[in-house]
């Protein structure tokens, strides 16, 4: 039924379409043919999705089993299957609804034979997949140190997103593509299947058996799928296929929310749609439901920086509301204290903790968040992530740091005595506990004791180098800072090194928590002090099950909305986050952007954008502050700006040269200082010179109050 015959019956329209505008309308009646619905923020793809789907089958076009219906979370499918029953007022059990994966599982539960599994085939998780590939690197008498089993995990998992089988991921004498080989093998011996097998076998299950690719080609007349943006290779193939029966193909999604590159998703997918289906029709949700125009002018501006879009010119009628606020802040400490303040001022108003999320680009910014609400009382919970103190990481470094300060901690003692690895085996642990017992001592001095005893060994030998470093971080701690020895613990224990080794894709995300874990010890003046405060903190972490303040990264954000978003850390090597530059160039930033796209159209009353102009990193002291490149793209008309110094600043043009400019910050030379020069400051930013007088000069720094600084420590620009 195309859309010019089903728009000449709306006279008899069924009510479920009432509550459409004409786009969503357009896109529910358009059944027939390739389509293309280019959803943006709040513009209500779920609605018309599910709407669409409903009248499909309300209209008879087809019966349940025909449809095949792909979400990427069970919870999607799940929220769609009970709308579209809610819409019909009928079960739709029979429905083909699922995600990639379970629609997938049920195809080669069917067909599984054919690729020489039994259909009973077992599907293995991300563990049992570290398990075994631990066991092929033993078999080849592969170090782990040199070829780290997650990183083999991960290699074999993008392969397969790309859907590239052993014989098609490269060269076969390199390591990875024969371990990957190797991996797919003993899989087949073990008649079991990975999550990437279940779309890769389907996908195999098709191209060597045309007969059961028609049969579902027959089978489903109409094909549905949601954030298509999100799509990766083997799923966009997969889709083509079963898509080149009948063509009626629907895909919905927003190129400009495409935030997934790290883990496979194409972005291209959507980008080439048309080019796919040259038939194709597309329809463009524009009117925002969730946001007021200035949130959506200040989003639309910083996407429309993207070369690589379709285009979408988002509108609203919550015409008004308050302009994005983009506030400056001297530090980290002081950005978490303007926020959390903000927060309570809005709960005073009135308004629940709920309605409110802090949205960070990187998982260690948490942390002066969460010392903030726990200072302060404010309920909070930490979404699609552990707390601070609550990461593997962070407790190994607290560990290291309690049998530091307290040598008797005999639970710190065993966490980290072989973290990392020492060869300290579960027979010298067994022994080193009887010593205990049979001593009543702590687990420690049993220890020690062993590694005294009489008799040769590695175990026993990197135990008395274990408490040799002990006892001579233990003296530094009388003659250097405390904040320097945690530094030397971390780096001469091996821990840090052991994370820097470690080729996961998580690894860097433990650093950067790492060094944030340092930071908060500098605020301390001694180490028991700090120890206590973690105590305190973790006693304090079960939050009552009402209202809290959600604390979050963009990347969890996504298909979430909040009446106040705060979004902190906008500056250069934070957002954008500099490994995305330094891994994919232009599209890394092009991701970025999407992810602050995200970010404010998150918002639906109020969004706060804010950064710091030094922020205290563990291993360099305090670091200047750029701030990022994407506040310059946010247009003036959607933007309030107020300083560090409390100045509020509506134009950008004064301050260009301090948003994303790399500066080399080498010692600077003896320079001539007139009135008027613009100059750089190490600490304070940029600014004009105001006055002289001999070697000093008085600055009025842009982000900054006024200053008079000594010309050695100024670089003209």
């Amino acid at each position: 039924m195309a859309f010019a015959e089903a728009s000449l019956s709306v006279a008899s329209a069924p009510s479920y379409l009432d509550v459409l505008n004409a786009k969503q309308q357009q896109a529910v009646l358009h059944t027939e043919g390739s389509l293309l619905i280019l959803a943006g923020a709040g513009t209500g793809k779920t609605r018309v999705l599910t709407t669409r789907l409903a009248h499909i089958l309300e209209q008879n076009l087809c019966g349940y089993q025909n449809i095949l219906a792909v979400t990427f979370t069970n919870k999607a499918a799940q929220e769609m299957r009970e709308r579209v029953q809610h819409l019909l007022s009928r079960n739709v059990d029979g429905m083909w609804l699922g995600t990639f994966h379970s629609l997938s599982m049920r195809i080669l539960r069917r067909n599984a034979e054919a690729l020489g599994y039994s259909s009973s085939f077992t599907v293995i998780d991300s563990d049992d997949q570290l398990r075994l590939v631990k066991q092929l690197l033993k078999a080849e008498n592969i170090d782990e140190k040199q070829v780290p089993a997650k990183m083999v995990v991960g290699i074999i998992n993008r392969f397969k997103d790309k859907a590239k089988t052993p014989d098609r991921a490269g060269n076969p004498q390199e390591l990875t593509v024969q371990l990957y080989r190797q991996y797919q093998e003993r899989l087949k011996i073990l008649n079991a299947m990975d999550f990437g097998d279940l779309i890769l076998n389907c996908l195999l299950l098709f191209q060597q058996n045309p007969d059961v690719l028609k049969t579902y080609q027959q089978q489903f007349c109409y094909m549905m799928v949601d954030e298509y943006q999100d799509t990766n290779t083997a799923q966009y193939l997969w889709l083509r296929l079963l898509a080149d029966g009948y063509r009626n193909l629907c895909c919905v999604g927003d190129d400009d929310q495409s935030i997934y590159g790290w883990r496979g998703a194409e972005v291209a997918n959507i980008l080439k749609f048309e080019k796919d289906y040259t038939d194709a029709t597309v329809i463009r949700l524009e009117q925002n439901y969730r946001s007021t125009s200035h949130i959506l002018g200040a989003a639309s501006g910083l996407i429309a920086n993207n070369r690589d879009r379709l285009g979408k010119d988002l509108w609203t009628e919550k015409q008004g509301g308050e302009a994005v606020l983009v506030k400056g802040n001297w530090d980290s400490e002081n950005e978490a204290r303007f926020v959390i303040d903000e927060v309570e001022d809005y709960q005073r108003k009135g308004y629940s903790l709920s309605s409110m999320a802090i949205l960070v680009r990187a998982s260690y910014q948490t942390r002066d968040f969460e010392e903030r609400c726990l200072k302060t009382g404010t309920p909070y919970r930490v979404v699609g992530g552990l707390r601070f103190y609550e990461r593997q990481e962070i407790k190994d470094a607290l560990a290291y740091l309690r049998i530091l300060v307290q040598p008797d901690d005999g639970l710190a003692f065993e966490r980290i005595i072989n973290v990392p690895k020492r060869g300290i085996g579960s027979t010298a642990m067994q022994n080193m506990h009887l010593l205990a017992k049979e001593h009543n001592i702590s687990l420690p001095r049993a220890a020690l004791m062993y590694a005294m005893e009489d008799g040769k060994g590695a175990a026993k030998a990197n135990l008395r180098q274990f408490f040799e470093d002990m006892h001579r971080w233990r003296q530094l701690l009388d003659t250097q800072s405390h904040v320097d020895v945690v530094k030397s613990v971390l780096d001469e224990s091996g821990y840090t090194g052991m994370w820097l080794e470690d080729k996961s894709p998580d690894a860097p995300g433990r650093l950067e928590n790492l060094k944030e874990f340092v930071h908060a010890i500098e605020e301390f003046e001694f180490l028991p002090g700090f120890l206590d405060h973690v105590s305190l903190v973790t006693d304090n972490l079960n939050q009552s099950a009402g209202q809290c303040l959600s604390i979050m990264t963009l990347h969890a954000a996504k298909g979430l909305e909040f009446d106040f978003v705060f979004l902190p850390g906008w500056e250069e090597n934070v957002f954008p986050h500099p490994r995305c530059l330094q891994e994919s160039g232009q599209a890394g930033l092009e991701e970025e952007r999407r992810l602050g796209y995200v970010g404010i159209s998150r918002a639906k009353v109020k969004a706060t954008i804010s950064y710091a102009l030094r922020r205290r990193m563990s291993y360099q002291g305090w670091q200047v502050g750029l701030p990022s490149r994407f506040l310059k793209e946010l247009p003036h008309a959607h933007v309030k700006h107020v300083q560090a110094n409390g100045k509020e600043s509506t134009n950008y043009s004064s301050q260009k040269e301090s948003y994303g400019r790399p500066v080399s910050f080498n010692e600077y030379e003896a320079q001539h200082f007139e009135i008027g020069d613009r100059v750089f400051h190490q600490k304070f930013g940029y600014g004009d010179i105001i006055d002289t007088e001999g070697e000093q000069a008085i600055v009025e720094f842009d982000l900054a109050e006024e200053k008079r600084i000594h010309t050695s420590f100024l670089k003209k620009q």
